[in-house]
């Protein structure tokens, strides 16, 4: 009996210096410095390679315009230059007044994270209507109009928490996104779906057809689950308290759900994307008008 007592003792304070950990971390100034200046040279990193690639493109084919895969990078670049910013000064983030301007800081990257990757379905469903000889004329309307209505719905809550801050639209307000982050996960998974069961009815001795079979399915998987991710993430977000990302005291939170909604899906597909154009112009390497 001695020693069944010993044992359940024993748990509890197991189970308690397991848990302290995570709080003694979060209620750390100093590891929520170190943690933040951590994202902010990862974030740099992936900014500082879709630049360098931006660059190599640009003189790899300096006769093209702003092409696809240009502004690819060169959002790629924003998005995460901008991060870096924001993780660099978090402190300073997290004083400013009125609220929603920390709100817009923090979430504004997202909206332009999913623009950049909207970017990559418009491009995989230009080529497979392409390849199927139907027209295309439709998809940039398409694209645009969606791009025009986040942002505009996603403004709109803004300026109304601006002028009161209303806790039910800021609960609206991250469903919203996650509804957004569900619809690019399922752009993906349909474009990138039909694009790999195309190139798979190609012959087995077409030229790069097995390099564009494996570099559509592994971005496909990549994006579709990064975006899934960040979806369910909102949805904990909007009603936990627990899992609100745009606070101090949640640096492991952030950490963990920014290294897989945003970090490693982007160093991963500029990896995948990083072969350069060839010099002289085919159909995918026509510019955004």
């Amino acid at each position: 009996m001695g020693l069944y007592g010993v044992d359940e003792a024993v748990i509890p304070y197991n189970l308690n210096g397991e848990s302290n950990w995570w709080h003694d971390i979060n209620d750390s100034p100093l590891w929520q410095d170190r943690i933040f200046h951590i994202l902010t040279a990862l974030y740099g990193l992936v900014a500082v390679i879709a630049l360098v690639q931006l660059v190599r493109i640009q003189l790899r084919v300096p006769e093209f315009g702003w092409t696809t895969q240009k502004v690819f990078h060169f959002l790629n670049f924003l998005v995460n230059g901008v991060r870096g910013l924001v993780f660099i000064f978090r402190r300073n983030v997290q004083d400013l007044h009125p609220e929603i301007v920390r709100h817009i800081l923090l979430d504004m990257p997202s909206l332009v994270f999913f623009t950049t990757y909207a970017l990559l379905v418009l491009f995989w469903a230009e080529i497979y209507y392409q390849a199927r000889a139907e027209s295309t004329d439709g998809l940039r309307p398409i694209f645009f109009t969606i791009n025009v209505a986040v942002y505009s719905i996603q403004i709109a809550m803004w300026l109304v928490l601006w002028w009161k801050y209303i806790p039910v639209l800021v609960i609206i307000s991250k469903m919203f996104f996650a509804g957004v982050s569900l619809f690019a996960a399922l752009g993906f998974l349909l474009y990138g779906g039909r694009l790999f069961l195309m190139l798979q009815r190609f012959p087995v001795e077409s030229k790069g057809r097995q390099n564009k079979l494996q570099e559509v399915g592994y971005v496909t998987v990549i994006c579709s689950s990064c975006f899934l991710v960040r979806c369910i993430m909102m949805c904990f977000d909007a009603f936990d308290k627990a899992a609100d990302l745009n606070v101090l005291n949640h640096p492991v939170l952030n950490f963990i759900y920014y290294l897989l909604v945003e970090i490693l899906p982007s160093i991963l597909v500029l990896f995948i994307l990083r072969k350069l154009p060839p010099r002289r112009g085919i159909t995918q390497y026509h510019p955004i008008h």
